[in-house]
């Protein structure tokens, strides 16, 4: 990830179009008109708003987005890119775009963009929703959004880094269901493969940590849903989950996490080019309690 960051950043120093690396993406094609073409829209939960702010100006420079759950995760990320992409400033705080709310947090440097989403579905697809209006408003094209955050491993070794094929949900099935006006849509979850080959390429060359491509699995919930024994309430036995992952594994599964489907989906109708990379905390398969 660092690799083609640094890569791109230095396509901009040096005046080449960055399209050589990228397709030409507005994340707008399917833009809810009733958001869009209005005087004023208001992005709650960053406490932006059009009026209130310039977004072009402040968004307009952006080319890729990194977003995680943890708001501290994401400020050591964004310190950890300024220095790796050479902007770093020794006065600067980096200080919280979103300090007008709670919710989230956000960052910026050079076409570098860092959000917070919070944990599981709901939180990351308030927090997708506004950034996809974001990125409108400030006039961004090209753009890459990728999701880097932690994960429970099937069948592979604490510290192994996971580069999603596809998000998968509890039944092992590529898909994103969500309730609209009492009807259940679903949507494609199926990530950007020529990134996810990227990617994998530069952790070759890198040759720091194990790198493999899989299926992420997006559960509802963090205990029973990813068939952990340490919750509150336990509906089966040590047997049973093992087989649960047993069979999981084999539809292709590598990693277990609560946000994929909706990040997958959301990216993919906005025409984001996307992918999310998970580093393997655990391994579900031995006894944890984390």
């Amino acid at each position: 990830k660092l690799a083609i960051l640094k890569k791109k950043n230095n396509s901009t120093k040096d005046g080449r179009n960055l399209r050589n690396m990228t397709q030409r993406r507005d994340p707008s094609p399917r833009m809810n008109r009733h958001a869009i073409d209005v005087t004023y829209d208001s992005l709650y939960h960053f406490s932006l708003g059009t009026t209130t702010h310039d977004l072009p100006a402040m968004f307009g420079d952006v080319k890729f987005v990194c977003v995680g759950g943890s708001p501290r995760r994401m400020k050591s990320f964004i310190k950890h890119i300024a220095a790796e992409l050479s902007m770093e400033d020794a006065k600067s705080e980096y200080p919280n775009i979103c300090a007008g709310t709670d919710r989230f947090v956000m960052y910026k440097t050079g076409p570098v963009l860092s959000v917070s989403h919070g944990m599981g579905v709901p939180s990351t697809g308030i927090m997708l929703n506004e950034l996809i209006k974001l990125l409108h408003h400030a006039q961004c094209t090209d753009v890459t959004i990728i999701r880097i955050g932690t994960s429970g491993g099937i069948g592979l070794a604490p510290g192994t880094v996971v580069i999603t094929k596809q998000a998968v949900d509890a039944t092992f099935l590529p898909k994103f269901e969500q309730v609209i006006l009492g009807k259940t849509v679903v949507r494609n979850t199926d990530l950007d493969q020529s990134l996810a080959e990227e990617l994998l390429q530069c952790s070759k060359e890198l040759n720091q940590f194990e790198t493999v491509i899989g299926n992420t699995m997006c559960t509802l919930d963090f205990y029973e849903g990813q068939a952990r024994l340490d919750g509150a309430f336990c509906s089966y036995t040590e047997k049973d989950k093992q087989d649960y992952l047993k069979k999981a594994n084999e539809a292709g599964v590598c990693n277990i996490e609560m946000e994929s489907s909706v990040f997958a989906a959301m990216c993919k109708l906005s025409g984001l080019r996307e992918k999310k990379i998970s580093l393997v905390k655990i391994s579900l398969m031995k006894p944890c309690a984390v």
